[in-house]
């Protein structure tokens, strides 16, 4: 399937042709007609899966009609809410390519810098705005928006919205919105309170799902290096040595952590910047646009921070942390492989850590290839690396097999690639 068989219009046909998008994806896919017919959509997407352009392609498809190069006044017509300030900027970007051949006009707000720039682009008019819930309700509040002509509503990364504790805000937001409208919801995850938030916003909605939480992208090679904690820094510095040539994600719990492994990287003649919620906007956008651009080469980022990295053909994500989550995990690894490009996912594990080792398996049925590293010594310790997800079988089961115990030494074993 081509986008041009998406029935969409030239404008955005060339648009995409410059970037040189020409097959969609799956949830673009499944998505795009939905929408474009004006129904409701609750789309089930992880990270990576090209869910931006399968809202942003037909809410520029219906609105562009709405507008002409000469009409004087701007009214939100579509409102995207998203969790972060890098997501929010991320889909701007994205709006800004798909919508360049269009009269309609988009802008970005979000907190953590001044307001007065962001207050004088919303006076010049927008018919597409993307923001973070704080500073739409506090523009809100203050009379700088209206959101009484809204035609269609995103609610895009529902889940990490909760889990970053914006349920009341997302509940307000809720009240300010027009009754009918079009809404197309995103989450990857559909826990319980995500699941609320949907039946009160969505009418009668086609659900579309692809690559579920529980999978990893079949690009991504993932391998597993066990280590002890005090060789830590320096499996990390010989696997950035190693991939010298390639941009490099790393993972870091904490954001002091973060800052910590950047100053440690830095003695060893490793250039890396970190990003993290304490860091200035500025500070943020530049360490982004750094890595993009290549000049720097190695990013160290939280979790939250690293949800608005979209950076093209990124070879390398490395967890030097394993997260609390193992869901995290396959967020993590997504920022590579994207697209149907290839990627690698290198973890670092502690014995600490082999438990999160343990839940990814069980989460993504699949078995991290062990590795080893030719200048570190042998790791002694082992670990255990069920892959089948549990069943009854298996559970009623247990009482045997724990009294089993079955010591298996570490390979070093040629990398395969993983399958979903």
């Amino acid at each position: 399937m081509t986008f041009k068989e998406l029935h969409l219009s030239a404008p955005l046909l060339d648009a995409l042709d410059e970037k040189s998008y020409h097959t969609p994806t799956a949830i673009q896919q499944q998505a795009i007609p939905i929408a474009l017919e004006g129904k409701d959509v609750l789309g089930l997407a992880q990270t990576g899966t090209g869910k931006t352009a399968a809202f942003a392609l037909p809410i520029l498809e219906r609105l562009k009609h709405t507008v002409t190069a000469h009409t004087k006044y701007h009214t939100i017509k579509a409102l995207i809410l998203t969790p972060t300030r890098e997501l929010a900027i991320q889909i701007e970007e994205a709006f800004a390519h798909y919508g360049k051949y269009t009269p309609l006009r988009h802008a970005v707000i979000f907190g953590g810098i001044k307001p007065a720039r962001q207050i004088q682009e919303l006076r010049h008019g927008a018919d597409i705005l993307i923001a973070t819930p704080g500073r739409l309700l506090d523009f809100v509040s203050q009379g700088i928006i209206r959101l009484d002509k809204l035609q269609i509503f995103v609610l895009d990364e529902a889940d990490r919205m909760l889990d970053m504790g914006f349920i009341h805000d997302i509940r307000r937001i809720i009240k300010l919105l027009p009754t009918r409208k079009q809404t197309l919801f995103f989450s990857a995850t559909m826990p319980t309170e995500v699941e609320k938030i949907s039946s009160q916003l969505l009418v009668k909605p086609v659900r579309v799902e692809v690559a579920p939480v529980s999978s990893t992208v079949n690009t991504i090679s993932q391998y597993l290096y066990l280590v002890e904690k005090p060789q830590k820094v320096d499996l990390l510095v010989e696997l950035l040595q190693q991939k010298s040539d390639e941009r490099v994600l790393v993972f870091s719990r904490t954001k002091h952590g973060a800052d910590k492994l950047a100053r440690v990287l830095s003695k060893r003649q490793l250039h890396s910047e970190a990003i993290h919620g304490n860091k200035s906007q500025n500070a943020r956008q530049s360490a982004l646009s750094n890595f993009k651009s290549g000049k720097t080469r190695i990013i160290i980022a939280t979790d939250i921070a690293a949800r608005g990295i979209d950076v093209h053909e990124l070879g390398v994500v490395i967890n030097y942390d394993l997260p609390d989550v193992a869901e995290t995990y396959v967020h993590r690894i997504g920022r590579t492989g994207r697209a149907g490009h290839s990627g690698v996912a290198l973890t670092l594990c502690t014995p600490e850590e082999r438990s999160t080792i343990n839940e990814i398996q069980k989460l993504t049925g699949r078995r991290l290839t062990m590795a080893s590293t030719p200048t570190l010594k042998d790791i002694k310790w082992q670990t255990e690396l069920p892959v089948e997800k549990e069943t009854s079988k298996k559970r009623n089961n247990k009482s045997v097999k724990k009294n089993r115990s079955v010591k298996k030494s570490v390979p070093t074993a040629v990398p395969v690639r993983s399958t979903t």
